[in-house]
């Protein structure tokens, strides 16, 4: 390990401006990012933070000369930040000028087909989530399942199996505290278990660290157009071990897409066509969210400009997002310099071709400002435009960059597109497209190039209360145009979207947009209109209302290929059972309790000394639950007892309270049924199985066994009793709403994303 940079000061020299963070802002860098203790007292203030991220990556210059005022330097870094025109990646933001030093969010590990180099990987792999970063991985040389292997005279268990080892490293690593572990797999679609790999997670129990695509050739689509047999291909010895239908594998991943939302597919071939460094070998995978190719033990740091801040009377300020893109990129190019790496291969390979990637966030919002929908012809041509500008300037100071501090190492075996190949070039690649679920919640702008997510929703507390979180830009307007009122504000929340209301004016309905409100089509136009002029790839997920059809799944595939996207995720609305409603109405009705025929009010009934009942085995995301349902002597439930987990755990204390209320309401006269239906569908953060087998938290498997109760009694099943909600899962850290966006998923509420 390389050896750790002492932690540097942070205190804020006069004169410079203070971030305007929102408080929930502050809350998330006070959970996250800010200094604390070893009792978890924050040490430092938001000003600090960025002061102390801000003087340390200056402190790069001084690698290239004496001349450079440093402090001057770091003023210009700090003011970028703490206006919030551009952040970079978390990791950055977190351990800049601590001990951990650790500042890149992608990284690649090379996966070969022994022993000895998967532990290993599995080995660096848990060094690179403890210092906060992501891994991926491709799995493509690993020898299918019953091949042989000569060393043992046994055969192979297939890169599926070892995947799973992955998987459970990560699940055991908490990403320096402050981030949980994320992985991207990929199989090349010539791999022979192929199918396996696209099928895997039909069961949402399994390898869920780990975001699955499909590595797509050429080869594979030309077959696809045809009609036509391709080869499988086994890694070990490169022979064909069967002829396998395009269409049919297509087909499945098609199928399995449109029924989880994986896995996505990412176009290898077109990566490697624009891969800049062929002679250093060949891109096999990208980061966990998939915006970032890279090459076995390279790493790549991030940032995002905040395009909301980039208009100016009602145009693009191009101005002053030139400035925003050279500040930005020789902060991102000093990070390569200053950045601790977990291992020393990774720091040899990304120095040799010093790859950034810059990126935006609040594309929506810049859009709304112009007073363009998100749908339009003219949004795409915005984001061309913009994105076309991004890139060339980031080249033109990377160039300026090279004529002082040299070119990246392996520049003279590079191809990286720029015009006039003879010209040095500091970087690489410069510009990637990436998710920005939690820095975009800090700089209070729109995700990436996402749609908004809605225009207003409903965040519920702790207490149950609902708080209407609205978009700025969108009241703002509504306030000065006079259309605003708390009731719209409420319907807004509870639909997510401004169509159909008449209160609000035809053209503000078609600014605000979300991303439910357009096509597939509308997505993926704007996802190609990045990647025309972004070096890397484009992080983006598709989204699908929940009434599409596979044949739509198929011809977003097919039209994000014939648009040179370099991948493609999609997500269908509640296509994952247990999915969080982000908008709606929820189902307020309670049952009746059946009076006394003499008071009129509900009395409890004592219990027998003896009853007779059911034990029902229930698997949840927290262990297995034993659930038991005793009956009185007219066969009507009496009470309820059920265990998980270790005795005085969260999960089996909870139980146990739902048991007693349950038994409780019971013995008082209510029901089974309306206890089913309030319990079940309940989501918590560790779902577990998938389609009817599945069990979205504690409380859903009470219901399910009191559901399966009722239907041994009865006979018969009561279709009423199903769970119609379809969510998918509540925030870990604070149940609110999970929304996919950038190819991940993210908490509006507090910032928590899954892909870390």
């Amino acid at each position: 390990m390389p050896k750790k940079s002492p932690a540097k000061t942070t205190k804020l020299p006069a004169g410079v401006p203070k971030p305007s963070f929102s408080a929930n802002a502050i809350t998330v860098l006070e959970r996250r990012y800010l200094k604390k203790d070893l009792h978890g007292k924050v040490l430092e203030a938001p000003e600090e933070m960025l002061w102390r991220v801000a003087q340390t990556i200056a402190a790069g210059d001084r690698n290239y000369g004496p001349e450079t005022d440093v402090d001057a330097l770091a003023r210009e870094f700090y003011t970028l930040m703490a206006n919030l025109d551009f952040l970079p990646n978390s990791p950055t933001l977190m351990n800049a000028g601590r001990e951990l030093g650790q500042l890149s969010a992608c990284f690649v590990l090379p996966v070969e087909d022994s022993m000895d180099s998967i532990f290993e990987a599995v080995k660096q792999t848990a060094l690179i989530h403890q210092s906060g970063g992501g891994t991926g991985f491709s799995f493509s040389r690993i020898r299918p399942k019953n091949d042989v292997v000569h060393s043992t005279k046994g055969i192979s268990s297939g890169p599926l199996s070892f995947m799973s080892v992955f998987d459970c490293a990560t699940e055991t690593i908490k990403q320096g505290g402050t981030r949980r572990g994320a992985n991207m797999a990929i199989l090349r679609v010539d791999h022979p278990d192929i199918m396996d790999f696209i099928k895997v997670k039909a069961d949402l129990a399994v390898l869920h660290n780990f975001n699955l695509s499909v590595a797509i050739t050429d080869d594979f689509m030309t077959a696809l157009a045809n009609n036509q047999d391709y080869p499988l291909i086994n890694p070990r010895n490169k022979e064909v071990v069967r002829m396998q239908n395009a269409a049919k594998v297509f087909r499945q991943i098609v199928k399995q897409a449109w029924l989880s939302g994986e896995p996505g597919i990412v176009f290898i071939d077109r990566i490697n066509a624009e891969n800049p460094t062929p002679a250093a070998g060949a891109i096999e995978s990208t980061n966990p969210c998939g915006e970032q190719p890279l090459l076995p033990y390279e790493s790549c740091n991030l940032g995002s400009i905040n395009l909301a801040h980039m208009v100016a009377d009602g145009k693009v300020d191009y101005d002053k997002l030139g400035r925003t893109v050279r500040l930005a990129v020789h902060f991102l190019d000093n990070v390569v310099d200053i950045n601790n790496y977990p291992l020393p291969q990774i720091e040899k390979v990304t120095k040799q071709n010093r790859k950034i990637g810059l990126g935006v966030m609040g594309f929506a919002d810049m859009l709304i400002q112009l007073e363009i929908s998100y749908s339009s012809h003219e949004a795409t041509t915005t984001a061309e435009e913009v994105m076309r500008f991004i890139d060339d300037t980031a080249l033109a100071a990377s160039v300026k960059l090279a004529e002082k501090r040299g070119p990246f190492p392996n520049f003279t075996d590079s191809i990286y597109g720029q015009r006039d190949p003879h010209t040095p070039v500091r970087n690489a690649t410069r510009t990637t497209i990436a998710p920005t679920g939690t820095i975009s919640l800090l700089a209070g702008a729109s995700s990436g190039v996402e749609p908004l997510f809605a225009v207003s929703y409903v965040r519920r507390v702790m207490d149950n209360d609902e708080l209407f979180e609205v978009n700025p830009l969108f009241e703002a307007i509504a306030v000065r145009e006079g259309f605003y009122s708390k009731d719209l504000i409420r319907d807004i929340a509870h639909n997510g979207s401004v169509q159909g209301i008449s209160a609000i004016p035809t053209k503000y309905r078609q600014v605000f947009e979300t991303a439910h409100d357009i096509t597939p089509r509308n997505h993926i136009d704007i996802q190609a209109a990045f990647q025309k002029h972004t070096n890397n790839a484009v992080s983006k997920t598709i989204n699908f209302s929940q009434s599409a059809t596979e044949e739509d799944v198929k011809e977003a595939f097919l039209l994000s290929y014939q648009l040179n996207c370099k991948g493609v995720t999609i997500y269908r609305d509640g296509c994952r059972e247990g999915q969080v409603l982000s908008i709606g109405k929820t189902d307020t009705k309670t049952a009746a309790v059946a009076p006394t025929p003499t008071t009129g009010r509900p009395i409890k009934r004592d219990r027998p000394a003896m009853l007779s009942g059911c034990t029902y085995q229930m698997t949840t995301g927290c262990g297995p639950m034993y659930v038991t349902i005793n009956e009185d002597d007219k066969r009507r439930p009496f009470e309820l007892f059920n265990t998980v987990g270790k005795a005085g755990g969260c999960a089996a204390s909870q139980c146990e309270a739902i048991g007693r209320l349950v038994s409780l309401a019971w013995r008082s006269g209510m029901a089974a049924e309306p206890i089913v239906k309030q319990l079940i569908g309940i989501s918590c953060h560790k779902p577990f199985g998938f389609g009817e087998k599945r069990v979205t938290s504690c409380a859903d498997a009470i219901a399910q066994a009191v559901r399966l109760h009722l239907e041994r009694s009865n006979g018969f099943k009561d279709a009423s009793l199903n769970d119609s909600n379809a969510m998918f899962g509540a925030c870990p850290e604070c149940g609110g709403v999970i929304e996919h966006e950038g190819g991940c998923c993210i908490c509006h509420a507090c910032g928590y994303s899954e892909c870390a």
